[in-house]
This record gives C-alpha cells, structure tokens and sequence, in this order.
C-alpha cells in the first residue's frame, strides 16, 4: 500500500456506535453521527448505520450527496447553516438542516416548493459559546416569521456547546435550553421532534446528570471515531481509542547534529524554532508534512520524538528506536489531525 495512509479498523468503529447508543439511549438521546471529518465515506457511513445509528449529520452538502450516490440509507441532516447559494442542493439532498438565518431558510422554502418538496428546520439557539446560533430574545420572532413559510417545517431546536470558546454543556445551561423548548411548544402549540443537545463536549454532561431534560439527540464525531469526549480529551470507557492510525514511510535515517549550524531566522511557516542540544542523534524523516496532516495532533505509537516539520516532511528523533529507509512509523491521531489528514489528496485508506 502506498504511503501515507490511514488506517481504519470498521469493527472498533462499529463497536464505539453501539456502545454510544447503549449509553446516550439510557438517558433517550438518539446520535446523528457526524461524518464531515470523514468526507462521507461510505464504508464508515455504512459501519455506523449498521450499529444502529439512523441519523447522519454532515456540515457539507458534497459530503451527503457522495453518501447518498452511494446507497447510504439514513436520515441526512446538513448540520452547518447552509449558504443561499446551495439551497437546491441542501433540499434535494438533505432531510433537514440546522438554521441561524430568516434569508436562508427563505431561500430553501424557495427552493423545496419549486421541487414539491417539504424540508425540515431545526433552529438553532445560542447558549453561549458563540459559534453560531439565534440569540434566545429573537427566537419568538423567528419561530414565527418560519411557521409562516411555506416548503419547510420546523421540527426542533438544537445548540452547539464547546466547539469555539469551549464553554461547557452544564446543568445550568443545558436545563435553560429544555426550558426555551417547553416555552416554545406551550406558546405555539407545536411539538418539537428533535432537541438537540450538543456534541462530543456533552459526555460528562449526560453521564453525570440522571435528568437531562428536552435532549433527545446529540451530534457525534469525535467519541465515535476516537473513543474520547471533547472537552477534556478523556477516554470513555468501553470506547476504542485505537481504531484510526496514521502509517507513513521513512525516506532518510542519518546520525546528524541535533543543533543546526548557522545564522538562523525564521522557519518556512514564519517560527522562531528552538532546538534543544542532544549531541549527535539519529534523525529520520518521514514522508508526510503539513500539507498532508495537522502535525501537531500526532503521537507516535513507538519510542521516538517529533523534532518538526514542514510542508513535506516529519523529523523525528529516532535514537532509542532505529530506523531504516523503508520502515513505516504509525502514529496515533487527534480529530483535527484525523480530519486534516482524511480531506488531504495524498493520504489514503486501508479499512480492516
């Protein structure tokens, strides 16, 4: 197989899913796993599917038609407030969408009556953490400017807690989030489908409270994938943390200086580098930069050191662990070097 490439194992997937849904299930939180940091690829797509898991969320559009060319069978949701440019796409493709915007959602009930079609509304609420989100004075009026609106339902309400400020899903403010739903029903008379929680960040929150309110479903990527919650990166137990690799290829293995000589200014990436006096070590290069993964999200799953990078190469002390021309390294990956690495056009795949 040609290097770099990642390294999938679908049974520890499948088997994160089914532990997922036992625990989120207990508390009556359904997954929409979400599949952007994996493209949509089918083969994932399908493995959560299998466990049990009916709803996929994707922030990309490209993403879900690619699922849905594919024969994928689930409940697609767009999980990014969509553009007014993709508004045919998202309702063709998309069962549903999560929306901030009065403009877009007039774009795509536009859009869904020329296609005779109904596309569902989930509005999403800001609790905080100030990604994205209506602001809770103006949600009256925009649930009311939508029930308006012709082509589209509103099912549900949903917010995003960690994702930018890292704001913590917490009693406090995941019950106020329960109350703006029963508050919302009892004034409009509607019944909301779907509450939707949060995301990874909201683990601790779930395990630790036995009454978790209107949430009845959470959008999940990293605990699935990786095995851990987002907040403090912890494992969750029962969970694979193994089932993702990284295996690149050494292309150079020298004993070489560990200081370099020279007038030094900065890097190619605008850095001072600051380089620690080791003596002589073996230093090896791998054949996988920046370009091809967030560097920084790797660990190497054998006893050696990551110097640095560039664009095209990973330098790595390999002292206590030599390394020939030809060997391949395994590293572990965190979901920002997972997700780099997947959309990259030189990094492939192997599924086991």
């Amino acid at each position: 197989m040609k290097t770099p490439y990642l390294e999938i194992n679908l049974s520890k997937l499948h088997s994160n899913a089914k532990e997922l849904i036992s625990m989120f299930g207990a508390k009556g939180i359904q997954i929409t796993a979400v599949t952007k940091s994996f493209l949509g690829e089918p083969q994932i797509a399908n493995c959560f599917v299998s466990a049990g898991i009916s709803s996929l969320g994707d922030s990309r559009i490209e993403n879900i038609i690619r699922m849905k060319k594919a024969g994928v069978q689930a409940q697609f949701l767009l999980i990014r407030t969509p553009s007014a440019s993709e508004s045919r796409d998202v309702v063709t493709y998309a069962d549903g969408s999560l929306n901030t915007e009065l403009f877009v959602i007039e774009e795509l009930s536009k859009s869904a009556l020329e296609k005779d079609l109904v596309h569902d509304i989930i509005l999403m609420v800001e609790m905080g953490d100030l990604r994205e989100g209506i602001l809770r004075q103006d949600l009256n009026k925009t649930i009311e400017e939508v029930r308006q609106m012709k082509g589209v339902r509103l099912i549900g309400l949903g917010t995003n807690m960690a994702c930018l400020n890292g704001v913590k899903p917490t009693k406090t403010n995941m019950d106020h989030f329960s109350s703006l739903a029963d508050t919302c029903e009892k004034k409009y008379g509607i019944n909301f489908h779907i509450i939707s929680g949060g995301n990874s960040a909201n683990f601790d929150w779930m395990l630790q409270n036995d009454n978790t309110g209107r949430t009845n479903n959470v959008r999940l990527g990293e605990s699935l994938l990786l095995g851990r919650e987002s907040l403090s990166r912890k494992h969750i137990e029962g969970l694979h943390l193994d089932a993702i690799s990284l295996v690149a290829e050494v292309i150079e293995s020298k004993i070489k200086p560990s200081l370099p000589e020279g007038e030094t200014g900065l890097d190619a990436f605008g850095n001072t580098p600051h380089v620690e006096d080791k003596g002589k070590i073996l230093r090896t290069i791998v054949a996988l930069g920046k370009q091809d993964v967030h560097v920084a999200g790797l660990i190497p799953l054998i006893d050696v050191d990551i110097l640095g990078s560039s664009s095209d190469h990973v330098i790595l002390d390999a002292t206590r662990t030599p390394l020939q021309v030809g060997d391949h390294v395994r590293f572990s990956v965190n979901y920002t070097a997972f997700l780099s690495s997947m959309t990259s056009p030189f990094v492939g795949s192997v599924f086991t």
